[in-house]
């Protein structure tokens, strides 16, 4: 791909660093390289509230190139490496080779349709219903990567992050976690989410991977 051309700083991330902040006025964009990188809205009392969880290759602040400020921070979940793109490079780039400034255009209409499935989860699913359904996102796209062996994927989410990309309480997070293992529908544990059927987990979380827009189906 053309932007692995371009120049870039590669720079590792502690578990929780900001790569950008609320606020910023960023020059350069990220690209995951290894690990898990977050966007998260920060709020007044210093609450976080998680709105999309970012993978291996993908670019989670695309939006920055068109706006001025950021109205949401990017973090690392777990230790995490990312490649630092400047801007101007990437907009000579777009004008240069139209198709990649249009895959580019591309993925942050998926992320909106992942931010329309995120409201819809938090707020109309119930507790267990919720885990599924981003235990089967991050599962599925892990898979579409290539990043899952076999039924399991690295996930280093902690259970107070579960709660505030969810809306739930450390204590709700702890007995739909249990609901899950129960069931015999996955587990999760010491940052491995292991799926032990798949057919059910999808259904408890009614998920349809349609809104993800994948060309390579995992499945």
């Amino acid at each position: 791909m053309e932007i692995r051309r371009l120049p870039c700083s590669v720079r590792e991330l502690d578990s929780h660093e900001d790569f950008i902040r609320q606020g910023d006025r960023p020059k350069v964009s990220a690209i995951v390289v290894e690990g898990m990188l977050a966007r998260y809205h920060l709020l007044p009392n210093g609450a976080r509230q998680y709105l999309s969880f970012h993978l291996a290759g993908d670019m989670p602040d695309s939006q920055c190139l068109f706006i001025d400020v950021m109205d949401h921070a990017v973090c690392a979940i777990g230790k995490a490496v990312v490649a630092s793109v400047p801007h101007r490079d990437l907009i000579k780039l777009f004008d240069s080779r139209p198709k990649v400034g249009a895959a580019i255009w591309r993925e942050t209409l998926v992320d909106a349709a992942i931010f329309r499935e995120a409201i819809t989860n938090s707020s109309a699913r119930s507790a267990p219903a919720r885990m599924a359904h981003l235990f089967c996102e991050l599962f599925y796209r892990s898979r579409a990567s290539g990043l899952a062996r076999g039924d399991t994927c690295v996930l280093p989410i902690g259970l107070n992050q579960l709660g505030e990309a969810l809306g739930l309480s450390l204590a709700t997070v702890n007995r739909a976690l249990a609901n899950l293992r129960d069931s015999d529908l996955a587990d999760f544990k010491s940052g491995s989410l292991t799926i032990k059927n798949w057919a059910g987990l999808a259904d408890c979380g009614e998920f349809n991977p349609r809104y993800l827009h994948l060309r390579r189906q995992p499945f």
